[in-house]
């Protein structure tokens, strides 16, 4: 069976990757270089800080219509790369 079936694990960490890539951004010129969604002035932190904070998905794309669920996904997934260890370069 080839291993990237769509149903594979290392298919569906390759999407996930590939998501991280296209929607965080690293700008030395936005946030102080601070990871950020898709070049807008929301760090990564803050989105993690939100649903820290007891926020779901919902209440955060409605307060803030800009985002989208696939950027606080793609948060979530950065922040777990980051604390494996791992960088982004290191998986892709």
């Amino acid at each position: 069976m080839d291993d990237l079936t769509k149903n594979s694990y290392f298919y569906r960490k390759l999407l996930v990757m590939s998501e991280i890539r296209s929607r965080i951004t690293i700008n030395p010129e936005v946030c102080h270089g601070k990871p950020c969604i898709r070049g807008m002035r929301w760090p990564v932190e803050v989105i993690i800080d939100m649903l820290g904070s007891g926020m779901t998905t919902e209440d955060i794309l409605n307060d803030h219509p800009e985002l989208e669920k696939e950027d606080i996904l793609a948060s979530l997934n950065f922040a777990k790369l980051f604390l494996s260890g791992h960088s982004i370069k290191d998986v892709a």
